[in-house]
């Protein structure tokens, strides 16, 4: 093997063993922000169903719109999207965040 290729195996191996950081992008006074979130919300790809097991009913259930149907159901916390009966995404509510970090002095 040569060398570059076992150089890019060892270093996919040790980024690969690393924790996985979870992050939401969120707008604030219209300025795009990434903080971490643990809040546990559904993942990619489940069911309306699966969802609703896991979850429990929404808090708010948005009608469905456009083609391919969009959905969007409200939980404290988070919203679901989904197309058809599929999760496509799921984010955290700015409101469920913690503060940003404080700014670094210069």
């Amino acid at each position: 093997m040569q060398p570059r290729i076992i150089a890019a195996l060892l270093c996919g191996s040790v980024l690969a063993g690393s924790a996985t950081a979870i992050a939401d992008t969120v707008v604030v006074n219209e300025q795009v922000q990434v903080r971490d979130s643990q809040l546990d919300r559904p993942k990619r790809g489940i069911t309306m169903g699966q969802v609703e097991k896991q979850f429990g009913a929404p808090v708010t259930r948005h009608p469905t719109v456009g083609k391919p149907p969009i959905t969007r159901w409200d939980y404290n916390g988070f919203a679901v999207v989904f197309e058809h009966d599929r999760v496509i995404d799921s984010v955290v509510l700015a409101d469920n965040l913690p503060p940003p970090a404080p700014a670094a002095s210069q």
